[in-house]
């Protein structure tokens, strides 16, 4: 005679003896609870993932960058001094409600940074003029509602020879190679690998000091993101991640030295710099620029 087979219900006295129900006793084992993505990362990488509302706010905020760097557009011009630079970028945050989050950090004495030919970054605005023939970089990163919204852009003033040309053009490539690496299941080291590879096969070379960074709910938050690297090392990227790419490449060697003003990083050489910035969002299938423009 076959036996019945006897069917436990989750209500039901576990047959293991402890008393308790089946459900809340060996009818839980075997049953994989949701990871908390956002608690681990934050616990293990001390990384912030951004919810949807979050990231509308970032969203937000960098339209506001963008208007910005469209109006700077417009005045860069032999014969303007980068204060007045400053003092557009200035009035244009206030004017849309944001303030600018370089303004005060760290002591930082005004609201954009501006680096110019062999400047790498951090260049204080002030009396220096734009002459024909130089390549100078905008950096404005608005604070609209708590929320960080950061790029950066290249301009040409004038007519530029073809050493200028060529590194901002390397620039731009490298931040497209690098947004090109930013998926979920990727790593930090594949952005940075990406980066370098094209950096140095063009005969340029890739700052270390400087990197991008984590950003939304402060200036700087993690994971820093290098511009250089190996391919599967560092944090893996997942959905919610919002950070910058910003690759500072130079013309010539790598190095770097910082002026008495504490701030100002040139190239040690006298080699032309330049660098593209873009806020990046990490997506379910993807990438999603909260700054774009056109690479």
């Amino acid at each position: 005679m076959k036996k019945k087979d006897t069917k436990i219900g989750r209500n039901d006295t576990c047959p293991c003896g402890s008393g308790k129900k089946y459900k809340k006793c060996c009818g839980t084992k075997g049953i994989r609870k949701p990871v908390d993505r956002s608690s681990q990362y934050a616990r293990q990488n001390n990384i912030r993932l951004k919810t949807p509302a979050d990231i509308e706010m970032i969203r937000r905020a960098g339209l506001v960058a963008l208007d910005i760097l469209d109006k700077v557009g417009t005045i860069i011009q032999p014969g303007i001094t980068t204060e007045e630079i400053n003092t557009l970028v200035h009035e244009e945050t206030l004017a849309q409600h944001a303030s600018p989050a370089p303004l005060n950090y760290r002591g930082f004495p005004k609201s954009v940074c501006i680096s110019i030919n062999e400047v790498i970054c951090h260049g204080i605005p002030g009396p220096r003029v734009l002459n024909d023939g130089d390549i100078v970089n905008v950096d404005v990163t608005p604070i609209l509602e708590g929320y960080y919204a950061d790029a950066n852009q290249m301009f040409f003033v004038g007519t530029t020879g073809p050493d200028a040309q060529k590194i901002v053009n390397v620039a731009r490539q490298c931040l497209k190679a690098g947004i090109d690496m930013v998926r979920p299941g990727n790593t930090i080291g594949d952005i940075g690998w990406a980066i370098q590879q094209l950096a140095e096969g063009q005969g340029c070379s890739v700052v270390r000091e400087f990197v991008g960074h984590g950003v939304g709910f402060e200036f700087h938050e993690p994971p820093q993101v290098p511009h250089f690297g190996q391919r599967g090392q560092g944090v893996k990227l997942v959905p919610g991640m919002v950070f910058t790419i910003e690759p500072m490449i130079n013309l010539g060697g790598r190095h770097l030295k910082i002026l008495d003003d504490q701030w100002t990083a040139v190239t040690t050489d006298g080699s032309l710099s330049a660098q593209f910035e873009q806020t990046l969002l990490v997506t379910e299938t993807g990438v999603e620029s909260l700054t774009p423009y056109e690479l």
